[in-house]
């Protein structure tokens, strides 16, 4: 999308406190804090009960210089215009500093929570990804699609909402191919160093070449647990990510990584060996890194915070 891409090296995704009485206030304070111990980029997951794209903004508000992003904002329901008017409003709220992380969703999750069935996830995705292009590099849009439409008469371009980095967490090869034709790198989670170094790397850097853009960013999100009882850690890695070996799309990477189990794919043990198992992805050909706590692992989540601010001072 042409757009200017901030250095991001290695970031967090932020969760709620338990003990959160005003989850806003809550999200505000931790990106203080993980700013203050060396954090220069946080990420926020969208959920049903907050928005993930307001909350960014309100976060780049707050914390001049923070980089501020979504880890991820499925596709569906959401109609491409939607997502643009609030991912503007959050550029322009942290002055240049919000990246949009966006996701295809899971069938299974929307159908029982919306109702609806999406099966054409890959054109839905390419129509999504061509109105916020258009929007981010011209400030107006004329598009009908099969999926989509989107021709208002009325402004679409905000005011300092421009440009916006935009990454998609793909993993297959359709997915790769468009985001690497029209969007500015790929965001993906539970995808280990070697599904990057002989999958993702040369399917996405491929598609972005054909389609005369820039080398994709590759922003490896992995999942951590910095703890001094390894054994334990694994084992709750292993029960919080079991529900991802139940979704086709992240079997599948889970499989091409040939690993015995989901838990192989988290980083698990203390500061410098959870460092030394990020460090592989960039081998790999990670061009940046997202350290996602597990929920219920570790309820102070500084010591994660702690590991990225190195990893950026040393990268």
């Amino acid at each position: 999308m042409h757009s200017v891409v901030p250095d991001m090296s290695t970031g967090v995704v932020l969760h709620r406190s338990k003990t959160a009485s005003n989850a806003v206030d809550d999200f505000v304070a931790q990106a203080r804090e993980a700013f203050a111990l060396g954090v220069r980029q946080v990420w926020i997951a969208q959920q049903f009960d907050h928005d993930a794209i307001s909350l960014a903004g309100l976060m780049g508000a707050a914390v001049p210089g923070l980089g501020v992003g979504t880890f991820v904002v499925p596709v569906n329901p959401r109609h491409p215009l939607v997502i643009a008017s609030a991912a503007q409003t959050a550029q322009a709220a942290s002055h240049g500093n919000f990246s949009l992380g966006l996701g295809l969703g899971a069938h299974r999750v929307e159908e029982a929570a919306f109702g609806i069935a999406a099966p054409n996830t890959v054109q839905r995705l390419r129509e999504h990804l061509q109105v916020l292009r258009s929007i981010n590099e011209t400030g107006s849009v004329d598009f009908h699609g099969s999926e989509f439409t989107a021709a208002p008469e009325w402004p679409v371009a905000l005011p300092g909402g421009t440009p916006i980095p935009v990454y998609v967490a793909a993993m297959g090869p359709k997915a790769l191919h468009v985001t690497g034709e029209l969007a500015d790198g790929t965001l993906p989670y539970l995808a280990g160093p070697r599904t990057i170094s002989e999958f993702i790397a040369p399917t996405i850097g491929q598609a972005a070449a054909e389609a005369g853009r820039p080398s994709p960013r590759i922003i490896a999100a992995v999942p951590v647990v910095v703890t001094d009882d390894p054994d334990a850690g694994r084992a709750a890695a292993a029960e919080t990510l079991a529900f991802y070996a139940t979704i086709p799309s992240y079997q599948k990477v889970i499989a091409r990584e040939g690993v015995d189990s989901v838990a192989d794919l988290a980083a698990v043990g203390s500061a410098t060996a959870a460092a030394e198992q990020l460090l592989r992805y960039r081998d790999a050909g990670a061009t940046d890194l997202v350290l996602s706590p597990l929920m219920g692992t570790d309820d102070d989540p500084r010591r994660l915070w702690e590991v990225a601010a190195a990893l950026t001072d040393g990268s």
